[in-house]
């Protein structure tokens, strides 16, 4: 039986991805995560794994052999709050973590399936997976960026551009600005969605950020990316070992926070039998409205990010991702169902 690790698995993205596993028959999973917070218990409740392991114990023990044969680790566990400035506790957690799993996988011939982010482009407006477009505006793109580097020292210079060679499987994704079910204990750094959802159930009303950057009053643009379609690309690359390599892991569509706000409140109106409203209307009915940029993200936030898809394709990912409108739409759908 295949063999496989999460971890982060109790996390937005890794419990999603224990889920699309359990969908192909695969069972035999060994959950990492921390959960002080204990209320991510419920993203597992009903998974199937088989076992769970906490992450202070795990990364020295697989690096000791232990756990038996592994196919794969799906590498999501990391600090995620961009808003950390603790640089000493992100580069441990993001990075020296990360560098010893990586050298275990390969002393253990385990392929390494890891999370980045496009957080290590942060003030450049190319989203391209090439040194001279990675700026990161903060110490975890910095983390993120920092282990992608290494990966390109250790697997070589055609990582990305050939089959695996030297090394066992490695892939880095970076993802855009993923939404979807399971990220309900993230807190402030939920998605807008998210957000936006539970403003409108609880108050009537959202609010955007106005204009800011050159870009009108919620017409600020972000790669928003549904999480069915970031485990389906973790998946292709599982099912495809010979491809190593960093890619984006985004629609390569930007959409503005105002196709975000109509496409809530218009699946909202009609679950509840009412029409759906333009963003006119929306804006004129009090439905939606903006407030300034607070100070604090002023020359910190990104106006505009848009994948950039040309490695993904060209190693053979065809997979067509969601727009805003119909992801959007299913997950306040599930949000409504699991109220």
């Amino acid at each position: 039986m295949t063999r496989i690790v999460v971890t982060g698995a109790a996390g937005f993205i890794g419990s999603n991805l224990i889920k699309g596993l359990n969908q192909r028959g695969l069972t035999d999973i060994i959950a990492v995560d921390d959960l002080t917070q204990g209320d991510k218990f419920c993203n597992l409740a009903d998974l199937q794994i088989s076992d769970y392991i906490d992450a202070d114990l795990f990364y020295d023990h697989y690096a000791d052999s232990g756990f038996g044969q592994i196919e794969a680790i799906f590498h999501q566990g990391a600090c995620s709050n961009t808003m950390e400035s603790n640089g000493k506790y992100m580069l441990q957690n993001n990075f020296a973590t990360s560098v010893q799993l990586y050298h275990a996988c390969q002393k253990r011939g385990t392929r390494l399936l890891y999370a980045s982010s496009a957080a290590v482009y942060g003030g450049s407006d190319t989203f391209t997976e090439a040194p001279a477009f990675e700026r990161p505006l903060n110490v975890y793109g910095y983390s993120k960026l920092l282990f992608d580097q290494r990966m390109r020292r250790e697997c070589g210079a055609d990582f990305g551009r050939t089959l695996a060679g030297k090394t066992m499987q490695v892939v880095g994704l970076r993802y855009f600005n993923v939404y979807g079910p399971r990220e309900q204990h993230k807190g402030r750094m939920a998605s807008v969605a998210f957000h936006l959802f539970h403003q409108f159930r609880d108050q009537g009303q959202v609010r955007l950020f106005g204009d800011y950057g050159g870009y009108g009053p919620g017409a600020q643009m972000r790669d928003f990316v549904f999480i069915d379609d970031v485990v389906a690309v973790n998946l292709w690359f599982f099912d495809h070992p010979g491809y190593s390599g960093i890619f984006n892991l985004g629609t390569g569509r930007a959409q503005p926070f105002n196709d975000v706000a109509c496409t809530v409140i218009n699946t909202l109106r009609r679950m509840d039998s009412l029409s759906e409203l333009t963003l006119q209307e929306l804006c004129d009915a009090g439905l939606l409205s903006y407030i300034p940029i607070p100070d604090a993200l002023r020359g910190k936030y990104q106006c505009h990010t848009q994948a950039d898809l040309q490695a993904l394709r060209r190693v053979g990912c065809g997979h067509v991702f969601a727009d805003v409108q119909t992801g959007t739409a299913q997950y306040v759908q599930a949000l409504v169902c699991h109220q």
